[in-house]
């Protein structure tokens, strides 16, 4: 899995634990993809990991805007001819975000457009240069405060935290996941469902406990290691997490 042919597009990857994945896979012999909206911060990112020695190329993907991801997947398909391991990792917290009763609706609908609809969108463009590797997979960064198990116990670390909009879409996301996985169940790709953890990153105002380089663990392992996990099933770095 570390064939330095193998072709790696990471969503969101200027910064943050996108980044880090960026810069772990390719030190493994992945040829990076780095995706970003902005093209000045996303190509200033993938000018630093080539600084590094490591086969990073920037990709502008705006989830939002169905033409860039069908440029985006065209210049692929021209340039590389296929996808091993796509992972769907940018996402977005948002101000306003909070309980049902008092939660801005605009926060909650911007939310689910990144971390669901697009997502959904960025698999639709992309899921056909998957399906021409030999071993695809999809990599769908999510987090357990998208789990239903977790969000009802009272006692779990993180039982405070309910944000409809984010802990929502990430719920949302796992079912897409699942789904996804039954669907292309007799194709050979593989579909996994990741929480990096908390993480100190942007998103929370660099309120987690953990590194970027632990956040990307799990991540960088699902995409390197051979039968690293079933198709449709959900891990953490604590192992399998529940839905």
């Amino acid at each position: 899995m570390s064939d330095p042919k193998r072709i790696t597009l990471i969503t969101g990857a200027n910064k943050g634990i996108g980044f880090e994945v960026a810069r772990q896979l390719g030190k493994a012999g992945h040829r990076v993809l780095l995706g970003a909206r902005d093209a000045g911060r996303g190509q200033a990112a993938a000018d630093t990991l080539r600084g590094e020695g490591l086969d990073v190329q920037f990709v502008q993907v705006d989830l939002g805007d169905t033409a860039s991801l069908a440029r985006a997947a065209a210049a692929i398909e021209a340039s590389e001819g296929h996808i091993d391991v796509l992972i769907n990792n940018a996402g977005v917290a948002l101000e306003g975000d909070g309980n049902v009763s008092t939660a801005n609706l605009d926060a909650v609908r911007r939310t689910f457009d990144t971390n669901y609809f697009g997502a959904i969108a960025a698999t639709q463009a992309l899921l056909p240069l998957v399906k021409k590797s030999s071993e695809g997979r999809i990599l769908n960064v999510s987090s357990r405060l998208g789990s239903i198990t977790y969000n009802a116990d009272p006692n779990w670390e993180y039982a405070a935290v309910k944000m409809i909009g984010y802990n929502a879409s990430k719920a949302a996301l796992n079912m897409s996941s699942v789904i996804l996985a039954d669907e292309l169940k007799d194709t050979g790709i593989k579909v996994h469902v990741v929480c990096p953890g908390y993480t100190a990153t942007d998103l929370n105002g660099n309120s987690g406990p953990q590194t970027v380089e632990e956040g990307a663990e799990e991540i960088v392992r699902l995409a390197t290691q051979a039968n690293a996990a079933p198709s449709g099933s959900f891990t953490g770095r604590e192992g399998p997490a529940p839905w």
